[in-house]
Formats: C-alpha cells, sequence, structure tokens
C-alpha cells in the first residue's frame, strides 16, 4: 500500500508536481490570488500535499480545482497546466502517498496479532 525505493521517490515527486500545478492554477486566477482566505486554503492543501497528509483527500481538491479552471472559459497556455493537474491529481489519488509520506507513519502497514483457537468441545 506504501511502496518504497524508487517507487516511493517516484510518489513524492508526484506528490510535488501535482503542488506545483495547483499553486500555477491557483495564482493564475487574479481574484483567487487576492482573497486571504483562498491564499490560506490553498497553501495548506499545498502543504499536505507536499508532505503526504491526507494525499486522497487533497489529490479530489486539487483535481476539483482543476475540473474548475478547465471549465472556466477561454485559456492560453492554462489550459495544458489544468490537464496536467486533473491527471496527476486522479494517478495520486489513486495510487496513494507512498511511503515517504505523513500518511505512511500515521496509517501504514500494521501487524495483526489473532489470539490462538481454542478447540474446546463443550
Amino acid at each position: 500500500m506504501f511502496p518504497h525505493g524508487g517507487p516511493g521517490l517516484a510518489l513524492s515527486l508526484l506528490r510535488l508536481s501535482v503542488v506545483a500545478s495547483f499553486i500555477a492554477i491557483a495564482t493564475h486566477h487574479p481574484a483567487l490570488a487576492q482573497a486571504p482566505w483562498a491564499v490560506a486554503a490553498v497553501a495548506l492543501a499545498s502543504l499536505c500535499l507536499a508532505i503526504g497528509f491526507l494525499t486522497p483527500a487533497m489529490s479530489v481538491i486539487a483535481a476539483a480545482a482543476a475540473v474548475v479552471d478547465i471549465a472556466a472559459g477561454p485559456h492560453g497556455q492554462g489550459f495544458v497546466v489544468s490537464l496536467v493537474l486533473l491527471l496527476d491529481a486522479a494517478a495520486l489519488g489513486l495510487l496513494g502517498p507512498g511511503a515517504y509520506s505523513i500518511d505512511a507513519r500515521l496509517f501504514g502497514r500494521r501487524v495483526t496479532v489473532l489470539p490462538a483457537r481454542s478447540d474446546t468441545d463443550d
């Protein structure tokens, strides 16, 4: 569930790619970039994605931002960035955060020890 080694590093790079695209989308809209609450929300979501905290939920937020940006209207270069963000966020949401994340520390592999079964006939 939380791959390590090369695949874990690749997932870390994918998380950083989603963060960069998400920030590019958010700063693309002047009204959104000037609202302090919106800047704080984008910064919080970007930080969570960068460190791998609540990665599936943050990926959904980033993908939703890409869909809204695509549906917003005419684009120049922004359409390609929005499409890349949508695809990267979908891939990250489906693959998970990787071993080098906060999610792996919080929800990582656990060992479950079951008690021995007692066979008693009553």
